[in-house]
């Protein structure tokens, strides 16, 4: 099956939220079938929850083409000293572990129908910010596991990860963050959602990540603090 025809089923974990909302606008425009899912739906901080909403999906889609982890806990600028054991895991559980036991559970599906998973990551796993470090950290073991994830499920399901950097800042950082670009301006949940829409029909792209910052990385170096 082609990724992009229509009647195509999309699981997109963290639907509900704005990014995870703009990547399911995008795909259902595109004419897929997407089943956008929040907390209610499958708690991503446990197995059990990861495969309680990879049921929903299959029952309600009949399916899975394509797997989209959009799903993200708030965070907050915490200065080191003061990170605690609670910081640390509600920083890892949905980001890392759920990325993990989602793919587990949607791995039968998505092989059969050789499908794709995309991976929401952010531009925090390849720069150092001291401020965020449990954040920076397991969005570092997110990108990993998106090419960990490439080699474990291939050649039936590809693996792809888009890092967005500066998008849907808080009010009143947008003057700032957009002079840390070389576009002069912050991203939008769109761009993102394009990004996924373009891995998902990339049938020679995996264990990858596309960087969507408008060019940030390359203009402040790699320790800018956010």
């Amino acid at each position: 099956m082609s990724l992009h025809a229509p009647n195509s089923r999309a699981l997109v974990a963290g639907g509900t939220g704005r990014v995870g909302g703009a990547i399911a606008a995008r795909l259902e425009a595109d004419g897929w079938s997407v089943f956008a899912a929040g907390r209610r739906d499958g708690d991503l901080r446990t197995a059990a929850g990861a495969r309680t909403l990879v049921a929903a999906a299959l029952a309600g889609l009949g399916g899975l083409d394509l797997l989209v982890h959009a799903a993200a806990d708030a965070f907050a600028p915490t200065p080191f000293d003061r990170v605690t054991e609670a910081d640390w895991e509600a920083a890892m559980d949905v980001t890392a572990k759920g990325t993990f036991f989602l793919a587990q559970a949607a791995a039968d599906a998505l092989r059969e129908s050789r499908g794709a998973i995309v991976i929401v990551e952010d531009v925090a796993a390849f720069r150092a910010w001291p401020a965020f470090v449990p954040h920076s950290a397991a969005k570092a073991a997110q990108a990993m596991l998106t090419r960990a994830l490439a080699l474990a499920l291939a050649p039936e399901v590809r693996v792809c990860g888009v890092a967005p950097g500066a998008v849907a800042v808080d009010a009143g950082q947008e003057p700032r963050r957009a002079a840390e670009t070389l576009l002069g301006r912050i991203g939008q949940p769109e761009d993102v959602a394009d990004a996924v829409a373009y891995l998902a029909r990339a049938s020679f792209v995996t264990g990858t990540s596309l960087v969507v910052d408008g060019g940030t990385s390359l203009k402040s170096g790699g320790g800018a603090v956010p």
